[in-house]
């Protein structure tokens, strides 16, 4: 199976886009869908973790996956909220007594998806090695 880039090898502004902007951006238009269905929300809030488990496979292992991931689900928080609040809609999905608590959960939630992803790249990348040494064996 072909292994993603590591995000660390990626330029700087790409980074910065995959890190930053795109979580960022995501999480708006699930703010303004949060106006507007609680179905497509939360089909939106699943498709958005499991972007976070992708993105946990651009690093080496699963803490790196879980930097990237709390700092990632922290923006994509604040994405939600921010269009939320722009939009003027009432939420169709309750944001709790305390919205700004949001962010928390969504950092808590994407730094363990994003430790998923890192933990199943680190063990992919793992069992590629060893069918490499066991094929330069046999040779």
């Amino acid at each position: 199976m072909q292994m993603p880039t590591l995000l660390r090898d990626r330029p700087r502004p790409v980074q910065i886009v995959l890190g930053g902007l795109v979580p960022f951006a995501f999480g708006a238009v699930v703010g303004v869908v949060l106006g507007i269905s609680a179905g497509v929300y939360w089909a939106l809030a699943v498709l958005a973790g499991f972007g976070a488990i992708l993105a946990g496979l651009e690093h080496q292992d699963g803490w790196g996956g879980a930097d990237r991931g709390l700092v990632g689900g922290a923006l994509f928080g604040l994405g939600v909220l921010l269009a939320h609040w722009i939009a003027g809609t009432d939420a169709k999905v309750s944001l709790g007594s305390f919205p700004p608590f949001l962010i928390v959960i969504d950092a808590i939630a994407g730094m363990l998806l994003g430790a998923l992803g890192g933990r199943l790249a680190r063990a992919m990348r793992e069992r590629e090695h060893e069918r490499e040494q066991t094929v330069a064996k046999a040779a």
